[in-house]
């Protein structure tokens, strides 16, 4: 009963500054309430609606806020304009994702995990390489990627080389500390039964150290998943051929065609999702076994 006094309470003090705004807090207060009680149910529907629900009711907040108040479509267009843009452009939207997406992110990400991988083995057989590589690897890590993006540039040229070279910069290093730290999961007793077995450090890391530290490394690959879009992204503001989201979204903030970058957002924001979401999937394949996959 509270929930609805503090509803009724805000509908009106809204409605009493402007019918605009009171518009506006009445369907986000019917949104919520109906959000609410569908969060409120355990079923798989409900676990998938709540969020559809929340996305859909931000998409009809922003579409009204701007008819209503009228905002310059140059400052934020509508989520119908986005829309429509994106129909109509899906020709160039479809030709920078591939350049960036699968030229650049893709192939970087690949490159810089598998490396990671590769290195952080290196480094479990090295003690040098453990306390020599790592802390300077925390030094790289921390570089900014707009110094690191234009000396890519100048050394790849514009094409989506130096982009790949970027986000293997950026993938590396958490990727290589969260496989160094997976594979330090295994219990010592388990070290200790292989050792009874006269197994070899390779039979050990391929039948237990490396099945133990598989949630560590996919938890670094679903963080550098973003973080390779990201780098692609940012890499094209420095220098491109003409193709790339990067690249269209600086060009077309220059020409004022807000509904174009906003549909690149979209673009990027979805592939990411995706890309995010395949490797989680994959997670669950291939570490059924973790109790974390069970629940």
């Amino acid at each position: 009963m509270s929930k609805i006094v503090w509803s009724v309470a805000a509908f009106v003090a809204a409605a009493l500054i402007d019918r605009s705004l009171a518009l506006l807090v009445g369907v986000w207060l019917v949104a919520w309430h109906v959000n609410s009680w569908v969060a409120g149910h355990e079923s798989r529907l409900a676990r998938m609606a709540a969020p559809t629900l929340f996305g859909l009711t931000l998409l009809v907040l922003w579409e009204l806020a701007v008819h209503l108040f009228a905002v310059p479509s140059v400052i934020l267009p509508p989520p119908s304009a986005i829309a429509a843009r994106m129909a109509t452009s899906g020709g160039i939207l479809w030709a920078d994702v591939v350049q960036t997406v699968f030229k650049g992110a893709l192939t970087g990400y690949v490159m810089g995990c598998g490396t990671a991988l590769l290195t952080a083995i290196a480094i479990d057989r090295s003690t040098f390489l453990q306390r020599g590589l790592l802390p300077v690897g925390n030094f790289v890590a921390a570089l900014p990627i707009v110094g690191v993006a234009p000396i890519m540039v100048m050394w790849f040229n514009f094409g989506w080389e130096s982009k790949a070279a970027v986000v293997v910069i950026m993938v590396f290093f958490p990727m290589l500390v969260n496989t160094v730290e997976g594979l330090k999961a295994s219990e010592p007793m388990q070290r200790d039964l292989m050792r009874t077995y006269s197994a070899s450090y390779w039979q050990t890391l391929f039948k237990l150290r490396l099945p133990a530290a598989m949630p560590f490394i996919f938890n670094g690959l679903k963080i550098t998943t973003t973080l390779a879009l990201i780098g692609a992204i940012v890499a094209e503001f420095f220098g491109s051929p003409v193709l790339g989201m990067g690249f269209r979204i600086s060009t077309s903030v220059g020409q004022l065609a807000l509904d174009l970058v906003w549909a690149e957002i979209v673009v990027a924001a979805v592939v990411g999702s995706i890309f995010y979401g395949a490797v989680a999937l994959l997670e669950g394949v291939l570490t059924f076994w973790h109790p974390s996959q069970r629940e």
